[in-house]
């Protein structure tokens, strides 16, 4: 392949008004060249592939077209075609990296104070500024302080931070911006349409991605997209060029997640496992899509037609406390997988790192609606009630055999008011609201308000911020404003907090009475004289 069918080089902007994105940049510099209010000396900043190189080109033949100091130059002149081409005498390019040394610089000022061979300016181009050396800077300076006429200097970097303050205040300053991926989706089209190749729209995006920003980037990956594929641009041939993780698998994972499934999203992951998937890769991409599904909840227009149903099903799916935890957990867990005994280790720990915290919907924590089936003890001879999760009907018959009364919280009204226990699993209240309700009862319940009835020795719970929160959730499961009012007073009926210690009780309570009767735990004890540690005995939720 010939350096001019590159990509990146063939098309190379020649103007501004071909230069994709970075219009503050143009904006301000053909403002400049129009009033002819021209500085000595620009600095120009930004990551690799964003034009730096391209726009001091462009405007050193601004500069010197033949038509005269314009924005918009002929392109068709000696000055201008010879710029393009590279030939122009005086138009001297330096490569920084290469040519650190103070005598470098000092030679190239030395050239500076004769006039141009046949130009208006003799323009300078330093580019990777950053790399000279601390001497080198200080033999800039005096130049740059005082620069001949007919002498331009144009400084390009990707780290200013580096560069000497003193230089810094002697030139205009220009911050390139990373390019958005649907900027450099439009362009890769125009390329490709121009270049006659057939392309899908899903695998540009796929490229835009992965280019980060850098349009050099984007137009290197196409050239070597166009020979793996073969002349026609697929995105599933450029999800397997670029390692690129398959979007179904991250709407399963969060389709499991929010039901609470454990064991669907660990098979999603040993599937990518299988497949050899980047799994660094698919958490920046997991991070992607709730970064969409967060604004899908808040600006649904702004969310675009790839995924947009997806997208949107899983915004009503998830709270937007819920996307901002997953989206934190996700981005730290990609910062964490080095740290990992293994990739697959990384990201499984991460997805149940979401499962485990994310809030309960339903009074139950995270970890226990959803868990692979545990293999019994070798030698036990627990009841295999005991081995599995009670369900609701269950958990209020047994706590009734221990006289915890689950009725009505109004004995008056016996089925006028819904039970609260079940309310509060419906309310999405976390922290001290969650607290405060768990240890109330609901007193009345009028279209309008609600009461709830609080014991003394738990009224420290009655904060504001905790009541305020609980009326929110409130208003929002009512889908109308509420009077939240909570009284002081014992209840007659056993409270959610109180259910919840007698059921975890009676499970202890059967744990224990399984193993001290188990025919092993006996043997043990008989014969080698063995003791049983009962705080060690522990219920299986």
């Amino acid at each position: 392949m010939s350096a001019t069918s590159v990509l990146a080089r063939k098309w190379r902007p020649r103007n501004f008004a071909q230069l994709a994105g970075q219009e503050h940049v143009v904006r301000a510099l053909g403002n400049a060249l129009s009033q002819n209010r021209l500085h000595h000396a620009y600095l120009f900043t930004g990551t690799r592939g964003v034009g730096k190189t391209t726009i001091a080109r462009i405007f050193a033949k601004s500069l010197n077209c033949l038509t005269g100091i314009t924005a918009t130059p002929c392109g068709v002149c000696s000055a201008c075609l010879e710029i393009d081409s590279g030939r122009f005498v005086d138009l001297i390019e330096l490569d920084a990296a290469s040519n650190t040394q103070v005598d470098n610089m000092r030679e190239l000022l030395e050239g500076a104070l004769y006039a141009p061979t046949a130009a208006r300016f003799k323009v300078y181009i330093i580019d990777e500024v950053h790399m000279l050396s601390k001497s080198a800077f200080n033999a800039m300076l005096k130049t740059l302080e005082e620069p001949p006429e007919h002498v331009k200097f144009i400084l390009a970097t990707t780290d200013p931070q580096k560069i000497p303050v003193t230089v810094l205040s002697r030139c205009l300053q220009f911050n390139l911006k990373q390019l958005p991926p649907a900027l450099i989706v439009e362009h890769l089209k125009y390329v490709l349409e121009q270049e006659k190749i057939e392309f899908e729209s899903g695998a540009l995006s796929l490229v835009a991605r992965a280019a980060q920003g850098s349009m050099r980037d984007a137009l290197s990956l196409m050239d070597q997209a166009i020979a793996f594929s073969a002349g026609r641009i697929e995105e599933a041939a450029m999800r397997s060029m670029l390692g690129a993780i398959d979007q179904t698998y991250l709407f399963e994972l969060l389709v499991a997640l929010h039901q609470k499934n454990g064991v669907a999203m660990l098979e999603v992951a040993d599937n990518m496992a299988s497949r050899s998937l980047a799994f660094e890769s698919a958490l920046q991409d997991l991070a992607s899509l709730l970064h969409r599904i967060a604004l899908a909840q808040t600006v649904p227009q702004a969310i675009g037609d790839d995924e947009r149903e997806r997208v949107l099903e899983l915004a009503q799916s998830f709270t937007p406390e819920e996307v901002q935890l997953f989206y934190q957990i996700a981005i730290h867990g990609r910062a964490e997988i080095e740290l990992a005994p293994d990739e697959y280790a990384g990201f499984t720990m991460t997805l149940l790192r979401m499962l485990a915290f994310m809030p309960s919907r339903d009074g139950l924590p995270a970890m226990q609606v959803q868990a692979r089936p545990a293999a019994p003890p070798a030698r036990s001879a627990v009841p295999p009630e005991v081995e599995k999760p009670l369900a609701p009907a269950q958990i209020q018959a047994k706590t009734a055999s221990v006289e915890v009364p689950v009725v009505s919280a109004h004995a008056s009204e016996p089925d006028s008011l819904p039970d609260w226990a079940s309310l509060l699993g419906k309310l999405n209240v976390q922290g001290m609201a969650q607290q405060l309700a768990r240890h109330c009862v609901l007193d009345r319940l009028s279209h309008e308000q609600v009461v709830l009835r609080l014991a003394q020795e738990y009224k420290h719970l009655q904060t504001r911020m905790a009541t305020d929160n609980l009326l929110s959730a409130l208003n929002g499961y009512f889908a109308r404003p509420m009077k939240l009012s909570i009284v002081l007073g014992e209840a007659t009926v056993a409270t959610p907090a109180k259910i919840e210690h007698q059921t975890r009780q009676i499970r202890q309570n059967q744990a224990s009475d399984s193993i001290a009767q188990d025919a092993f735990v006996k043997d043990a004890q008989a014969g080698l004289d063995a003791s049983l540690v009962a705080e060690s005995i522990k219920p299986i939720f």
